[in-house]
């Protein structure tokens, strides 16, 4: 019969147990700067991620790869932008979405449940502005969504603090850190 697939196959290969995750906390470049800390859990494909260690549970991406953020209040990420749209959703906590140069001219906050699409090549990021730890569901479109492009002051504040990006779009970090 086609297109049937057995319950330990789905199980091994089609889902994804969060408590069986393991995050990543220096999932991109940004990760080593103050007010960046966060852990990014890749579930579907890895996405734009940079770290290479990290293990994706569900390696089929077709179109989209699905990742959750955990940070504590404050923390997000800095101004970058990548070639396929972005969806943001809380799952826990109050968020801040930003794009453009300014984050303070042109940001929504988004609540529980909240949804915002963030379309290709503009610079965007993110923070949990609310008052406790958070968790925010992410979508990045394609199959082969490409690397991340960081902000020049983003690029050089990582580099000061010990990291910077490989030619394979990984990070990799100085022997001091």
């Amino acid at each position: 019969m086609s297109g049937v697939i057995s319950i330990e196959e789905f199980e091994k290969t089609r889902v994804a147990r969060f408590a069986d995750l393991k995050g990543s906390t220096m999932p991109m470049l940004d990760a080593v700067i103050p007010g960046c800390e966060r852990e990014i859990f890749q579930i579907i494909g890895k996405g734009v991620g940079e770290d290479a260690s990290q293990v994706v549970p569900i390696a089929d991406n077709r179109h989209f790869n699905v990742a959750v953020v955990h940070c504590e209040p404050g923390k997000g990420t800095l101004h970058h932008d990548h070639k396929t749209n972005e969806v943001f959703m809380p799952l826990e906590g109050t968020w801040k979405v930003f794009w453009g140069d300014d984050e303070e001219k042109t940001h929504v906050i988004l609540n529980k449940w909240d949804v915002a699409s963030c379309p290709p090549h503009v610079m965007r990021g993110f923070r949990n502005v609310g008052d406790e730890a958070g968790y925010l569901f992410v979508i990045v479109g394609g199959t082969e969504p490409g690397n991340v492009a960081w902000r020049d002051d983003v690029v050089d504040d990582a580099a000061e603090h010990g990291a910077v990006r490989g030619a394979d779009g990984n990070i990799t970090l100085s022997a001091a850190e």
